[in-house]
Parts: C-alpha cells; structure tokens; sequence
C-alpha cells in the first residue's frame, strides 16, 4: 500500500468509527474509498505529511490543445503550418496523435483544465492564452512559458467602468483608486470570471474596499443592470464596451494575452524524451512564425565584380536582407568563352516592404526579379532554445 493510500484510509476508517458503524461496514467503505480515490500511479505523494506532487509513471508525452473555439482551430492550423499535423481518428475521442512526433500524444481539453493539469502533471506541454495562465496557475513556479508570441488570440484582460454618472471623468486608475465613494459599507463592486486576477490587481493598485461577483459572459450588461460598477474581463477590439457605453482606462489593462506553449517543469526534467520533443516543437514553430510574411527576392544585375554589385546593392536600406546579400555569377557562353556579366542576386524582404524592395532594385540595374513566400527560416539556434536552458538550470 502506497504512503498516499494509507493516509486515505486511516481518514476513512476514523470517520467512519465517528459515526458508530459496525467494524466490518468500515472496512468495506474505506477500502472501495481507497481503490477509487488513489492509485499506484497517481501524481501525488505524501511527504512527511505533505502532499507533493510527481511525474507519473507514464512513458508518453503529453500535449493538451484547446477542445473548441477559435483558439482550438488556430492551433490545429498553426501546428499544420509547422508540418505537425494534428491526426485524430475520432472526432468524438479526446486524444489524437501528431505522427511526425513519435511517442506525443495530444489531448483535446478546456483551456482552463490545460492548465490545471499541467501543474497537476497530467500533461507536459500545452497551448493556450496568456490571460489562462496567468489565472489558473496562478503564479506556480512549475509552469514556463517556452513561446511567448505563437501570433494569434490577441486580446487583454482589462477592467472597465462606464463612460457616465460618477465614473464620467475618471480616466486613470490612480483616479478609480481615489473616489471617496469606496468604504467598508459601500465597496466597488467588480463582475468578473477572472477570480483570481481581478482581486490580485486591485489590491495591486491600492483599491481596498472592493468586492467581487462571479460570471461568465455577456459581463458587458452588469454595470447598466445595476449589478456592478465595473467589470475585468477580456478585451480583443474594445467594440463591445463602446457600444454598452463602457470605457477601459490608463493603467487598467492587466496583461496582454496571446496564445502561449506553456511547460511543466518537473516534466521538462524528468520525463524521457519531454526536453527532447519541446526542442522540435520549438524549432519549428521559432522557424514558421519567423518567416511569416517574408519573401524571397531573386534577381541578375550587370556588374564588373561581385563586390561592385554588393556595393550598389547595400546602398539601398531597405535591400540588406537578413544578414545580407546573397550574390553569385550568372554564367553564359558567349562567342565560344564562357563569362559572367550577370551576377545573380538573393534577399529577404518583408510583405510591408516588398514593393519598395523591387522598385529599388530596378533602380540600380535589377531585372528578371522573382518573388517566392518563405516557409521557414532556422537560424543556427533559436534564442528561446537557449532561454529555455537557462531557466531549467541545463
């Protein structure tokens, strides 16, 4: 018997021996309490009277992505994106597999419950919004955010008041902080699905007496109910406040949120092949989202030398490329000898200065430009790689 089945059962059998049940009764209730509650494999342990969570004895790794909404087909999208196509044979079953990563297995689940199981060891790596783990792992040191920007679910979570009655000339929340409206009998009252956030920030910014009530969506509508003076919830564009006649004020915003790949720690540690598989995943991704919206620009240019071409060439700002140009000779036969008068040229240019690129080329002696989208750009070690290292103490 494990030390956290024997802690469960001798609770069991004393609160039953309270309640002046026969001996033989106890026994059969405590022992269905104990095979139901504890297994061998459980991430929990008991340490000198403490429970202590561990990795579990599974040889799998574990990712866990959002189960609907647009954070779940932007993820599925992204890791398609990154060749990491996401296979799932049930649409109806929680678990799927990426085949291009062996032994990975994904487990489709709540955002919220990503989170609580990775701190739980459940899972070891997941993707979901900032604003989710900031609120459910509440500070724990076991979660490291491994990418910070994967580039969708912009939003931030922000607390709102609105635009009218004694809130109309409040911009700021050194201004919310100073009404003397706010007493023990008469608190601010705060809506809001972020329990753990809200009450943290404004303790943060001296707001003292404040109370807080619990609800989930349409939060917009509180304040013009009556039920609440402000609200702290997520905020993507800021129409839905505007057109409810609320307004989000200086320092009232709590955290920028994206969506985020989050890791356990103790499994980054000590799960075979976790370290390993957070590499690929993070190379990857590292690799696509760098070259999102770049393009390659090829093109000849006459020239007398390589150098001569280069010369022109890094006279322009916007034709410096990544680290540089690529130049190379065009070779042709001409009346028998072979020669290079033509130096072929590669770059990579940005969308926003694709068109400024070209005309610059052209400018100096650039034709027969092509244009071709990047995929991937893998730089000799991405830096979050190395961050990551160092975090981990490796």
């Amino acid at each position: 018997m494990t030390a956290i089945q024997t802690f469960f059962l001798q609770g069991s059998v004393s609160t039953l021996l309270s309640s002046q049940s026969s001996v033989t009764s106890c026994r059969k209730v405590s022992l269905k309490f104990t095979v139901s509650c504890c297994s061998a494999t459980s991430p929990l342990a008991v340490v000198n009277g403490n429970v202590e969570k561990r990795p579990s004895d599974r040889t799998e790794v574990r990712i866990g992505l959002p189960s609907k909404g647009r954070m779940a087909a932007d993820s599925l999208d992204l890791l398609k994106d990154c060749q990491l196509s996401v296979r799932q044979v049930n649409p109806r079953q929680y678990v799927a597999e990426i085949p291009q990563i062996p032994n990975l297995e994904v487990w489709f689940q709540r955002p919220k419950d990503i989170v609580r199981k990775l701190v739980a060891g459940d899972l070891d790596l997941g993707i979901v919004g900032l604003d989710t783990v900031c609120e459910y792992g509440q500070g724990d040191k076991d979660l490291i955010i491994v990418h910070d920007a994967l580039e969708y679910g912009d939003c931030r979570l922000s607390l709102a008041i609105p635009k009218y009655g004694i809130f109309e000339n409040v911009n700021s929340m050194k201004e919310l902080a100073e009404m003397p409206q706010w007493t023990p009998e008469r608190p601010l009252r705060v809506a809001t699905g972020f329990t753990y956030m809200g009450p943290k920030f404004m303790k943060e910014n001296g707001l003292k007496h404040v109370t807080f009530s619990t609800a989930d969506g349409a939060l917009e509508a509180a304040p013009a109910m009556g039920i609440a003076d402000a609200i702290v919830d997520l905020v993507s564009s800021g129409t839905t406040l505007r057109e409810n006649n609320l307004k989000e004020i200086e320092g009232g915003v709590i955290v920028q949120s994206q969506a985020v790949l989050v890791a356990g720690r103790k499994s980054l540690m000590q799960r075979k092949g976790a370290l390993d598989i957070t590499h690929e995943m993070l190379e990857r991704l590292e690799a696509h989202l760098r070259a999102e919206g770049q393009f390659t620009v090829t093109a000849n240019m006459r020239g007398s030398s390589a150098e001569e071409v280069a010369e022109r060439i890094l006279s322009q700002t916007s034709l410096s490329g990544l680290q540089g140009p690529t130049i190379s000779p065009v070779f042709c036969k001409r009346d028998g000898r072979v020669t290079a008068d033509y130096f072929a040229i590669v770059i990579c240019v940005p969308k926003k200065a694709l068109y400024k690129s070209v005309q610059q080329l052209r400018a100096i002696g650039g034709s027969g430009v092509l244009i071709s989208p990047l995929t991937y750009i893998f730089d000799e070690e991405t830096p979050r790689w190395r961050q990551l290292l160092s975090t981990l103490g490796l």
